[in-house]
């Protein structure tokens, strides 16, 4: 029995010694197999974060992107969102980009009025201007007479004001390249008035909103404010005992200019584009709502230029070009819209002469009305919109 009993210790102890070393290495290889799958899981774990982050943050730069209505299948690099109003070749590529044009003039303009609008196109042209001409008599060809016709745009359409063109044909996305836009009637003479120092005088004095002074010993003068002040630059109020003083911050005494020659910063055009009636081609009523197209005080935006002034002949054109047709009057045009199943009661059955010029002064006193019930609606139904004058007055009171 002690023989076998010392002949198994041994084989014992072998036994012991091969699970010891066998344990070790497991041990070793759990040991170094972690520090290097631990890591490698980290690193991969961490990658997925800022993956997941990036997405995250790529998600949210798109989402919060504003792409125009229409183009959302579109990569955002090819959107073109603006255009321009100058004219390029067949082929090649157009001369003088770098002297391209960087203000507007648009001019509603009948053929009887050609001089005038010469002298007009000629002085801009030569300032480096972009020139449109509105025929509103549906003649183009005869100005083919003067030697600047292929150099400026032609639109036509007959019996049409300047404020339909101007809706239809200017809009803010056309003109984003220009720094102003003169939109001028075509009875102007401009033998006292330079484009160049008026633009000079109107950014010294970061007018938004302007117009040249009248000359008050041959213009048609209507409005007291827009009448030249001698001896002055420019002046943004009116004086008139009763009505305005120092202390006006309203129109007719500031914060407004008339419709035959405004001139516009790109900025206010665009809110002044958008407040346009489309319908309501005479645009009368606009005028005393341009204060809120300026971004700050109207009564400091907004100004008539005395140094560069113009004549305003007030030559009645617009609206004789049927003056002997014979047409029913507007009054009758509207009573006949409202009243369809009257409406063969609404044509004359005599035609007779109508004075055209009469008939424009009424629809342009009814698009008054209709225009200042829109406004005073719109003010009462926007319930965010606040009236930054209406406050002003308050406080001043």
């Amino acid at each position: 029995m002690k023989s076998l009993s010392s002949v198994s210790q041994p084989a014992d102890s072998k036994s012991k010694i091969s699970y010891f070393c066998t344990a070790l290495f497991l041990f070793f290889v759990i040991f170094i197999g972690s520090a290097v799958i631990i890591p490698d899981y980290k690193e991969k774990l961490s990658r997925w974060r800022i993956v997941d982050s990036f997405q995250s943050i790529k998600f949210n730069s798109c989402k919060n992107r504003c792409k125009p209505p229409g183009t959302e299948q579109l990569p955002y690099g090819i959107v073109s969102q603006k255009s321009n109003l100058q004219m390029r070749p067949l082929w090649g590529f157009p001369k003088g980009i770098e002297n391209s044009s960087i203000s507007l003039l648009a001019v509603s303009a009948g053929i009887k009025q050609r001089y005038l609008v010469n002298k007009m196109v000629g002085k801009f042209l030569s300032s480096n201007f972009s020139v449109m001409l509105f025929h509103y008599d549906g003649i183009v060809d005869e100005w083919n007479e003067f030697e600047w016709s292929d150099r400026v745009i032609h639109v036509s359409a007959r019996n049409q004001t300047k404020w339909w063109f101007a809706k239809r044909f200017l809009h803010p996305d056309i003109l984003a390249d220009f720094n102003y836009i003169f939109l001028w009637d075509e009875d102007l003479g401009v033998e006292n008035f330079d484009p160049q120092q008026y633009l000079s005088i109107v950014k010294n004095e970061a007018l938004e909103i302007s117009q040249p002074a009248l000359d008050t010993h041959e213009s048609e003068i209507h409005q007291q404010l827009t009448a030249r002040v001698r001896k002055s630059v420019l002046h943004r109020r009116t004086y008139k005992p009763g009505v305005c003083d120092g202390e006006s911050t309203d129109p007719p005494c500031t914060g407004w200019v008339e419709m035959m020659a405004p001139v516009f910063s790109r900025t206010a055009w665009r809110c002044v584009w958008y407040m346009i009636q489309g319908d309501l081609i005479h645009a009368w009523g606009l005028d005393y709502q341009l204060g809120y197209c300026v971004q700050g005080d109207r009564t400091l935006k907004i100004g008539v230029v005395d140094a560069e002034y113009i004549v305003h002949y007030g030559r009645p054109t617009l609206g004789g070009v049927d003056e002997n047709k014979g047409t029913p009057s507007a009054d009758d045009l509207t009573h006949k819209t409202e009243n369809k199943s009257d409406a063969a009661t609404m044509i004359p059955s005599n035609l007779h002469k109508l004075d055209p010029r009469l008939e424009v002064r009424r629809q342009s006193l009814r698009d008054l009305k209709i225009f200042q019930r829109r406004w005073k609606k719109a003010v009462e139904e926007d319930v965010c919109w606040i009236d930054p004058y209406k406050k002003a007055a308050k406080q001043s009171n």
